[in-house]
């Protein structure tokens, strides 16, 4: 990433490439948090782990980046709002305040910190390329380990070893094929609207 990008003005994102209107944000950060939902959805359970494998991280990163980062980190604060008053948005259809405190609890807050951050990054054109944005979606998805594997170790008792053993590790594999399509998505989108 250029230093001199990280200090520029914002740029538009894809949303941006919408008609304006006052219904396309509030109905973009909907449509985002249904999608996080429904990635949710696909998910299975590797043994040793509380933590399901799922497709949210990217989900989290291409809304993140595709809505810039107030409405990216918005979009999963209404996940979590979702999930709060009981829809059946987490994994394997949960939802409530068990889950929302319960071991994977900071990877559903790193949603929130790294939709912001990659939104951010996005708004200053880290999106438009492949070697930025994959730039971009590296440091969204380890926000989300940041989170997920410290609250992991805090709530489990495990030692931090321990929680990157179960946090971690297992889930690096399929993170990276996650970020990679996430990273040659949003440089194809603006190449198709002609305006990378």
């Amino acid at each position: 990433m250029h230093t001199a990008a990280l200090t520029a003005a914002p740029k538009a994102t894809l949303a941006d490439l919408l008609p304006a209107s006052r219904l396309r944000t509030p109905a973009l950060v909907v449509g985002a948090a249904i999608l996080t939902a429904v990635c949710a959805q696909a998910s299975f359970h590797i043994p040793g782990t509380p933590v399901p494998v799922t497709l949210q991280t990217f989900a989290v990163l291409v809304t993140g980046a595709g809505l810039g980062w107030k409405a990216g980190g918005g979009s999963q604060l209404l996940y979590l709002a979702f999930g709060a008053i009981g829809l059946p948005v987490f994994a394997d259809g949960a939802s409530g305040l068990e889950v929302m405190t319960g071991a994977t609890a900071g990877y559903l807050v790193g949603f929130v910190v790294a939709a912001a951050v990659v939104g951010w990054l996005a708004q200053r054109g880290e999106d438009r390329h492949v070697p930025s944005a994959l730039g971009s979606m590296l440091i969204g998805s380890a926000t989300i380990y940041l989170f997920g594997v410290t609250w992991l170790a805090h709530s489990t008792g495990m030692s931090t070893a321990a929680a990157i053993d179960a946090g971690l590790t297992p889930f690096l594999a399929g993170d990276v094929i996650k970020l990679i399509c996430a990273g040659l998505t949003l440089p194809a989108a603006w190449k198709l609207a002609g305006r990378s």
